[in-house]
């Protein structure tokens, strides 16, 4: 490993998407000082032999192994107490089930790291395996972010927002929200019941008189004095202890309040107080069910059926449900519901912050040690429980309830995919019903903005997490070239495929085909192609994979019917006359919907990259001025027009521009007029 790769990690680090997945395995041997040599992976010895040998030097301590494949593939991370002894069980070869023993048959090395407790090595095992996702771990397949509230404490007056991401700025969040439709909902009822402002601070500062959001009283209007300072910091600390488990006390208050100022005949301010009061229980009446005695709770149900898990996610704050979640874990049939919540619960925490109370529908698997894990990582008691009687089984029941219904609409979805994939499988003559089908489109206007993408769909549908939208780069195409666009995005998408994931043969000791990676897995390579064109596009597309060496890839064109009808779509396939379906055809409305689908797609990214284009600032473009210093020019010279117009003696009069600066950005915009 290079010096530039190396940093010091701890076992809770979380292991960032930017850092190459060949390096993890390197970096964390920096932990533990212990470096498993890769002989034997060289040497072709597999299975049982390569355990024993890890064995001879394993020392009786807590961490985390990782179990290699021939081909350097990660197939399994687990955790230990003691590592000798667990590793010990899989040199004995016999006595596991089929999962163990063709785990155990491909494993071509092992590495390992120590850890100075159980609880260090729990977390570092739930972050290596959302890294590296090894293909016998149970693995969470759906892990969007959550929406948070933010309450930002980076200006005087703080704003209130929905925040999706890395909590990169400062203030206080509150959540997690399941979905955003809680979070505006949210966020509006808390704006009429404590008027917080939800503006950026652009606008807050140039604001001369106050906006609607004052005259609809969904804002007191700090930005134009309409409410002094300290006041309003009186109503954000009010919004604050709401959303912080102080929900009861903030209402009493202002029951207190709305009664005083009716007693003294003030009917106009006990109005404002009732509507805020009614704001609130607007906040609270959106719950599908009301804990009255669980104030702080994640509640977690499993339900198991036809080989496939479903685990739903509840969240409980300050007494209110803010929303709830279904998850689709890929794990073997063969595992039981301990392990399956076990390790999917040090997943799910492995970036998120735990609530003080987890209520589960079943045991999970090392809960004991999840729990003291969660303690340490959060800074507060962290409790499981799996409930027997009173409010907290209603939740759970609650909760296993919509998890079997959820299972249930996704196997009968499931049926019916199959049946669509196997009757599109038939039409376009493929050996076997496809599992990852890829669609293509372009997108511009006149060329401008050009984005090439790619939606993915298979058994379960369409996988979103597997979308790649394409910036077209090139400079030789012509603006408007359909067929250029295509060019770039399939050299591309592909020369990238097979540098990451090679064809391998069938026979190989290290098989990797769908049917070895399970039903439930994803493969990387398209059992189909679809391009939104016809014989031209098919053309460009053989031009492509030929040259790139890839003869075994079926490709579809879809070209419009006359007059564009829908129904009355042409089929281009290599090697076959062109062919229409039936007008009614169930697998002819599956792949409009997929072509729709991948236009839906392309449009929106286009449109995305045009509005980013429309706001683009001629002093994004100049190196040396970040946003303070933007932020400065703006503020001094209005707008960029005025930047450009200044002289250099102007510029250098700006808060925060020094000479050197100022020269930068004159040259900048003379050298351009010039």
């Amino acid at each position: 490993m290079t010096d530039t790769k190396k940093r010091d990690l701890e076992p809770t680090d979380i292991l960032t998407e930017d850092e190459d997945i060949a390096t993890v395995g390197e970096a964390v041997e920096v932990v533990a000082g212990f470096d498993w040599s890769v002989a034997e992976r060289e040497a072709g010895v597999h299975g049982v032999e390569v355990i024993k040998r890890a064995l001879k030097t394993l020392p009786n301590r807590p961490g985390v192994y990782r179990m290699i494949d021939a081909e350097g593939e990660v197939l399994y991370v687990g955790k230990a107490r003691s590592l000798k002894k667990r590793v010990a069980n899989y040199a004995r070869g016999v006595g596991h089930t089929n999962r163990l023993s063709s785990m155990i048959a491909l494993t071509g090395s092992m590495e390992f790291v120590t850890t100075g407790t159980e609880s260090e090595a729990l977390l570092l095992e739930a972050n290596m395996i959302k890294r590296l996702r090894p293909r016998f771990n149970v693995l969470m397949r759906d892990d969007k972010s959550f929406a948070y509230i933010l309450v930002a404490r980076d200006h005087p007056a703080a704003r209130i927002a929905k925040h999706r991401g890395a909590r990169t700025i400062k203030g206080d969040y509150f959540g997690p929200f399941a979905s955003t439709g809680a979070v505006n909902r949210t966020v509006t009822a808390l704006q009429k019941a404590f008027l917080l402002r939800s503006c950026s601070d652009a606008v807050y500062e140039s604001r001369t008189r106050p906006c609607l959001l004052f005259q609809i009283k969904r804002c007191s209007g700090p930005c134009t004095g309409e409410i002094a300072l300290d006041d309003y910091n009186g109503l954000v600390d009010e919004a604050r202890d709401f959303l912080s488990a102080k929900s009861q006390a903030v209402q009493r208050r202002l029951a207190a309040s709305m009664t005083d100022a009716a007693e003294r005949m003030d009917y106009e301010t006990a109005a404002r107080y009732r509507d805020r009061l009614s704001a609130l229980s607007a906040v609270q009446s959106h719950q599908g069910i009301n804990p009255h005695s669980v104030e702080e709770a994640d509640v977690f149900a499993l339900h198991q059926e036809a080989g496939q898990t479903c685990i739903q996610v509840f969240f409980f704050r300050t007494f209110q449900n803010w929303g709830n979640r279904a998850y689709f874990p890929k794990a073997d049939r063969s595992l039981e519901p301990a392990e399956v919540l076990g390790s999917f619960l040090s997943q799910f925490y492995e970036d998120k912050p735990p609530a003080r109370l987890i209520l589960l529908s079943n045991e999970a698997e090392d809960s004991d040690l999840l729990a003291e894990a969660l303690t340490i990582r959060a800074g507060h008691k962290v409790e499981i429980q799996v409930p027997k009687r009173g409010d907290k089984v209603d939740l759970v029941r609650h909760a296993h309830q919509n998890a079997r219904e959820a299972l249930g609409r996704r196997l009968a979805e499931g049926a019916s995919q199959a049946r669509l994939l196997e009757g599109l499988g038939q039409a376009f003559g493929l050996p076997a019903p496809p599992r990852r089908i890829e669609v293509y489109d372009n997108s511009h206007i006149m060329g401008t903005a050009a984005v090439g993408a790619m939606i993915v769909a298979g058994p379960e549908g369409f996988l979103k997490n597997h979308y790649r939208k394409f910036n077209i780069r090139s400079d030789e195409i012509t603006p408007g070239d359909d067929f250029g666009m295509m060019k770039e995005v399939l050299m591309r998408r592909f020369s990238r495929l097979i540098k990451e994931s090679p064809r391998v043969a069938p026979d190989a000791h290290s098989d990797t085909s769908n049917e070895e990676r399970g039903a439930g897995e994803t493969p990387p390579w398209p059992d189909l192609v679809l391009i939104d064109g016809g014989a031209g596009q098919i053309a460009v597309v053989l031009e492509i994979m030929k040259g790139l060496g890839i003869t075994d890839v079926p490709i579809a064109g879809i070209a419009k019917g006359v007059d564009r009808d829908a129904g009355r779509e042409v089929f281009h396939i290599p090697g076959r006359q062109p062919f229409r379906l039936e007008p009614r055809d169930p697998v002819l409305y599956f792949v409009q919907r997929l072509r729709d689908e991948a236009h839906r797609f392309a449009i929106g990214t286009h449109r995305a990259k045009r509005s980013k284009e429309f706001v683009r600032s001629p002093l994004d473009e100049i190196a040396g001025v970040g946003p303070s210093r933007k932020r400065a020019l703006l503020h001094h010279f209005g707008t960029a027009k005025g930047v450009a117009r200044a002289g250099l003696t102007d510029l250098e009069k700006v808060p925060g521009i020094n000479r050197a600066t100022a020269k930068i950005v004159y040259d900048f915009f003379h050298e351009k007029a010039g």
